[in-house]
């Protein structure tokens, strides 16, 4: 019997490699491209409780929902907080939203692939990666950044799982809790 790696833990590393690694600017204007050291800090969005930066990322997660634009049915998932690196964790923070989509046909896994790859930019996405991993299966992988909003998404279409599946996961850049408040982990 093969044992898979927990979906989880693959979702928040490839959550945290989307985010840190992306070419999203920050309130001050930097714009250092990805890949480059600058890139590893994450955008700032503003201040928020993590409740409701969890609920502004989930309502991002339904939108893209609706991009999808095929049949199917979300997984029921919430949102989790996770530190900023290089800032005070009392005070910064980010929030992730794993999610899967199950198409009503697994032949609709590249239409769906296809239609968030054209709807997106569309929508203030800027897509900047589009192809396959380097895993046995080559999972085709789709990572987008929402300069405005400050998320970025990554997909990955698991034709192989039972059933077929698109993994996403929505993470934003770091908030800063407003004075007098904590960050509520969950």
């Amino acid at each position: 019997m093969k044992i898979k790696p927990g979906a989880p833990a693959l979702l928040v590393s490839l959550a945290l490699i989307t985010l840190t690694g992306c070419g999203m600017n920050d309130s001050s204007g930097s714009s250092a491209p990805s890949g480059s050291a600058d890139s590893a800090e994450a955008p700032l969005v503003g201040t928020s409780t993590s409740r409701d930066a969890a609920a502004a990322v989930e309502k991002a997660s339904s939108e893209l929902y609706d991009l999808i634009g095929v049949k199917g049915k979300g997984s029921e998932s919430r949102s989790g907080v996770m530190e900023c690196e290089g800032k005070d964790p009392a005070t910064y923070f980010k929030v992730f939203h794993p999610w899967s989509f199950y198409p009503a046909s697994a032949d609709q896994l590249d239409e769906a692939m296809e239609r968030l790859k054209a709807e997106l930019p569309k929508h203030g996405w800027k897509v900047v990666r589009y192809e396959p991993d380097t895993s046995q299966n080559k999972n085709l992988n789709l990572t987008a950044d929402n300069t405005e909003k400050k998320y970025s998404v990554s997909v990955v279409q698991m034709k192989k799982n039972d059933p077929p599946k698109l993994s996403l996961t929505v993470v934003s850049g770091c908030y800063q809790v407003p004075e007098g408040k904590e960050v509520d982990r969950f």
